[in-house]
């Protein structure tokens, strides 16, 4: 069993996609410790405590900065023998998480990464302005600074005419980005992601002969 903590802020969401696949059996080697939020009020905690999962709150208010805030999130993750970190619409900067869990950090973006790399600001929005015809989300593992690194699975979906940031944010969320989170998960806890270089392997289902 791979002993998981989902780092989760606001509604949740993508945290509810773990939740359900826990429940329906569908990552069997996944045990999910804990979910940290950095709000108190965050929908996230709710849906955490109504499926029996034990939940934190780190507050960044108590810290002065935000390397001692992250530093206070690793420090937790170590206490708990935390293997795998899953980003669920965590909305703090990693900080020095990633340097203590290197490779062991999922999450994803909803771009088709490496589109629009370096952008400041909206992504989904940069794609309505420049009349994307295809977008995407992007599973990966978080790198040395908390962003994009190792691309473990993609997805597309057609960006149609009448899509508003609002509209294509939540197709991406519900139709990608929740999909490609749960197959990442599940494909770690399996032992089926190899990194080589910068590159990230799936390696083949082991069938019994």
């Amino acid at each position: 069993m791979v002993r998981a903590a989902v780092l989760a802020s606001g509604e949740g969401s993508k945290l509810q996609a773990i939740l359900d696949a826990i429940y329906f059996n569908e990552i069997p080697d996944l045990e999910l410790v804990a979910v940290i939020c950095p709000q108190r009020d965050a929908y996230a905690m709710k849906r955490a405590v109504n499926a029996g999962v034990p939940a934190y709150v780190v507050d960044p208010e108590l810290f002065p900065t935000n390397t001692s805030h992250s530093m206070a999130m690793a420090n937790k993750l170590k206490d708990m023998d935390i293997e795998l970190v899953i980003l669920a619409d965590y909305g703090r900067p990693l900080g020095v998480i990633p340097y203590q869990f290197r490779n062991r950090i999922i999450g994803t973006c909803p771009v088709l990464y490496p589109a629009f790399d370096g952008l400041e600001g909206d992504p989904i929005r940069a794609v309505l302005e420049r009349g994307v015809k295809i977008t995407g989300a992007t599973a990966y593992f978080a790198d040395g600074d908390g962003g994009v690194g190792g691309i473990i699975l993609q997805k597309a979906l057609e960006v149609l005419p009448e899509d508003t940031p609002e509209s294509l944010a939540q197709r991406l969320t519900e139709g990608c980005e929740q999909e490609l989170l749960r197959q990442a998960v599940s494909l770690y806890c399996a032992g089926r992601l190899q990194i080589r270089g910068k590159r990230v392997v799936i390696r083949k289902e082991e069938t019994e002969e």
